[in-house]
């Protein structure tokens, strides 16, 4: 995937140029390449989430971006790692990749993109649907305020469990997160120092005899040659520690948007199949005390029985699919950051080593200067 510069001045933005090698006969060909925006991977992200229910959808990059900043290398080359990296996961996943909004993503033309995205994301758009959302989550807050209507949760030992660890481990992966990035501020503040530093001892040198010139000027190069690697490696801690670890923060906020959906499934099923046992005690009463309404009530208890039934079907889906979906984000977290931190501490190894190196080889050249 590359980033491609479209427009210019304030109109200006970037898309991706995204490309698809597959032999796959459901695609058009073994190579496609198409251009995407931000807002075409959302569109890919919500079509998802609405479709496969109880599936960790692979989460996107931020979206917003100070706008002094969003031209930069550095905050294109993440997003567009991040952008790759969420495609990637979706065309690794077993049931995501056979997706239809997938293969239109991948293949369709920008017209037909355009015409897919603005169709989908505008069918909320229109005021009284905003509207009537307003009025419904307003009624809902009023009747537990109320207590009219009290919410009902799912709550077995099992999924406490899960629960309680997923909001642990976003808490403690927000934390290594957060340091990580001090961590590459602190790297590069001290790369910025040792050339500062390097440039002052040079000129200090100037000003004195040819062995102190000497001398001064090698400890001024080293003192840059070590802030470019500080630099370096910096740009390391970044991309390959501190990126890895706040894409997992992402990726923990996919799976509380998919407990939310489980949440909802189990409201929908505990509900109807309250509903269905309360209308069963009064089919068996009415089919004494009213003969008359009893065909008509048992075609609705039928109807509600079946809705019941789906609701579910529809729940016990979703549980099945986040205990898949669970084992696989543990295997690839694992994985992930156990490579992160493997990085993380190669690098930090080598660059003790450089700095160690450098400093030791001006010791005798410094050594002599004080004796002599």
């Amino acid at each position: 995937m590359d980033p491609v510069k479209m427009g210019t001045g304030v109109q200006a933005y970037i898309s991706y140029r995204v490309i698809t090698k597959t032999n796959l006969p459901e695609f058009e060909g073994p190579e496609k390449i198409v251009i995407r925006r931000y807002s075409d991977f959302e569109w890919l992200h919500d079509r998802l989430a609405e479709r496969y229910k109880g599936v960790f959808i692979p989460p996107l990059p931020e979206k917003n971006a100070v706008e002094k900043f969003r031209f930069s290398k550095e905050f294109i080359e993440l997003r567009r790692q991040a952008l790759d990296l969420f495609v990637n996961r979706i065309a690794s996943h077993p049931e995501l990749k056979q997706s239809d909004v997938l293969r239109t993503f991948l293949q369709a033309d920008e017209e037909i993109m355009d015409r897919a995205r603005s169709y989908e994301t505008g069918i909320f758009k229109k005021p009284s649907d905003f509207l009537q959302m307003f009025k419904d989550v307003q009624s809902k807050v009023s009747d537990v305020v109320l207590g009219k209507e009290k919410p009902v949760e799912e709550s077995t030992p099992e999924y406490e469990k899960l629960k309680s660890y997923i909001f642990e481990l976003e808490i403690h992966l927000a934390e290594a997160q957060k340091q990580a990035y001090r961590l590459v501020k602190r790297h590069r503040e001290l790369g910025q120092s040792l050339a500062d530093f390097g440039k002052a001892i040079k000129l200090l040198g100037s000003c004195e005899g040819d062995l102190m010139e000497k001398v001064f000027s090698e400890v001024g190069s080293k003192s840059e040659m070590l802030s470019i690697k500080l630099q370096r490696e910096a740009d390391n801690l970044l991309f390959n520690f501190e990126e890895p670890l706040k894409d997992y923060v992402r990726a923990l906020q996919s799976i509380k948007a998919t407990m939310l959906d489980r949440a909802n499934a189990f409201r929908q099923h505990f509900d109807l199949d309250q509903e269905r046992k309360y209308k069963e005690l009064n089919l068996e009463k009415l089919k004494f005390m009213n003969p008359e309404k009893y065909a008509e009530a048992e075609s609705e208890f039928r109807g509600l029985k079946a809705d019941s039934e789906e609701a579910t079907k529809k729940f016990e889906h979703i549980v099945r699919l986040m205990n898949e979906e669970l084992s696989r984000f543990q295997e690839q977290k694992t994985a992930d950051i156990g490579l992160a931190f493997h990085e993380f501490a190669k690098g930090q190894a080598k660059l003790a080593k450089d700095i160690a190196d450098a400093w030791r080889s001006v010791l005798p050249k410094l050594e002599a200067c004080s004796t002599s």
